[in-house]
């Protein structure tokens, strides 16, 4: 049999259709989301009770009622939602995590022929065996066991049908709501409806190509072995030749996402360990490769059966530019090796993000130690490490400097980071590991490890 003729040929194109278009079926599709959503915050408000505290969280509810009834890009906005807490009220924060469970799955039949429509050939051609059930589905895909024609066991992620002209009526239907709630709204103008529906915009367009999603995961995977350790950290291996913009095929991997703490805890010796290893090898992507995962909730962290922990799904990844690094390697030296803030003082500079008039790096420096210190060096069983990237950012505005979307990105994961670290590795002190930066300051890290009388995992 001849492999399908997909393959890797640089990386592919984000195709970005016009958000701001607005035709007949924007219209159409904006009365039925205003009206489904006002509809569902009503219901819930009557039935829950009319006390602001109860009506607050039945509003919430019902709008996350109302995101499932509108579908796939509507859960996706939940899903940002309760993925940036610091962000949104709690309650609707609360009310969105929801919208991180699987969804219903479409049906096998659509599946075989996206599958056989992208790859050109039919399924008995392509795998020895594929299974109809899917093993999960989500709001873009939903994915299916397979077995490729070699014998390799593999899994198939295959898009939702139509899912791409949806999406896009969708956001410019949420677009034009947003725009009308930032003037009719003042938790609408603060929340910056419109600057959350372009983030998922972003996310979205870049999603829908999965071979986006297949270079990606690719350079992760590469990334892994670039100093020769991270052994026991894992990602998929991309079958390039059973992939196209609707089907990415892989390596099948068998575990139990991270948040099953009490079976992890039973099932891994050193479950700070395995937290520790994760974490260094998500640094590395951040301070020195650039290409770093952006969605890392339970659902893509697991524990294999072998005891590897594994980096799954990368639809979502940040991109670290050259400066944002050299800021992120100057912010955890200081933490980890000098507690000397200056040149991350500097960095911000060189990012134009302080005022000239705002004093020199000295006194910058020791303004971030202030703000920053306590919270990098702190235990991650009482301190938020979201707070590190919530205090950057106000350091930031108060010198009249934006948010950057790279450290919000960051900042984000970081708080999941937090939450595995609570559950399985209290007492844990990020800022303070020299593990985690081993290969990012490697004679630095030796030395003060020396000095300190530590040794450090070999792997």
């Amino acid at each position: 049999m001849s492999s399908p003729m997909t393959v890797r040929a640089g990386t592919p194109e984000v195709i970005r259709p016009d958000l701001d278009t607005f035709g007949f079926s924007e219209w159409r599709r904006t009365a039925v989301v205003g009206a489904v959503l006002g509809g569902s915050v009503v219901g819930s408000v009557l039935r829950g009770g009319l006390r602001p505290a109860k009506r607050k969280r039945a509003a919430a509810e019902g709008l996350v009622n109302g995101f499932e009834t509108l579908g796939p890009m509507f859960v996706k906005l939940g899903q940002l939602i309760a993925s940036s807490p610091g962000a949104f009220p709690r309650e609707l924060a609360d009310a969105c995590l929801r919208c991180l469970d699987d969804v219903p799955p479409f049906a096998a039949a659509d599946a075989r022929a996206i599958i056989e429509a992208d790859l050109g050939k039919p399924i008995s051609e392509l795998f020895r065996d594929f299974d109809d059930e899917p093993l999960s589905a989500a709001s873009i895909a939903q994915v299916h066991a397979c077995v490729l024609a070699d014998g390799r066991p593999a899994v198939v992620k295959v898009q939702r049908p139509e899912i791409a002209r949806r999406m896009i009526v969708d956001l410019r239907a949420a677009m034009r709501l947003a725009r009308t709630l930032e003037k009719r709204s003042e938790n609408a103008r603060v929340a910056n409806a419109q600057a959350v529906v372009r983030d998922l915009y972003e996310a979205t367009v870049a999603e829908l190509n999965f071979l986006i999603e297949a270079d990606n995961q690719t350079r992760a995977r590469d990334h892994l072995t670039a100093f020769g350790d991270n052994t026991n950290v894992a990602v998929p291996e991309v079958y390039w030749e059973y992939c196209a913009p609707r089907v990415l095929c892989m390596e099948r991997m068998r575990g139990m996402p991270l948040d099953r703490f009490d079976d992890i805890r039973a099932a891994h010796p050193e479950p700070e360990l395995l937290i520790r290893r994760l974490v260094k090898a998500w640094m590395e992507s951040v301070a020195v490769h650039g290409l770093f995962h952006g969605d890392v909730h339970a659902g893509n962290l697991w524990l294999l059966d072998d005891g590897r922990v594994a980096m799954l799904d990368f639809g979502i990844v940040g991109r670290m530019e050259s400066e944002w690094r050299e800021f992120v390697r100057a912010l955890f030296y200081a933490s980890s090796i000098d507690n000397d803030f200056r040149p991350v003082a500097r960095a911000l500079r060189a990012l134009d993000l302080v005022a000239d008039d705002s004093g020199d790096d000295a006194t910058l420096g020791r303004q971030l130690a202030v703000a920053l210190g306590p919270v990098l060096s702190g235990s991650l069983d009482k301190l938020d490490l979201g707070v590190v990237t919530a205090r950057l950012l106000e350091f930031g505005k108060r010198r009249g400097a934006s948010g950057p979307q790279q450290l919000v990105m960051m900042g984000k994961q970081l708080g999941y980071f937090e939450r595995y670290a609570v559950a399985l590795a209290p007492g844990w002190k990020l800022g303070r590991d020299l593990y985690l930066f081993r290969n990012i300051f490697p004679a630095e890290v030796a030395a003060k490890a020396a000095e300190d009388g530590v040794t450090l995992p070999t792997d």
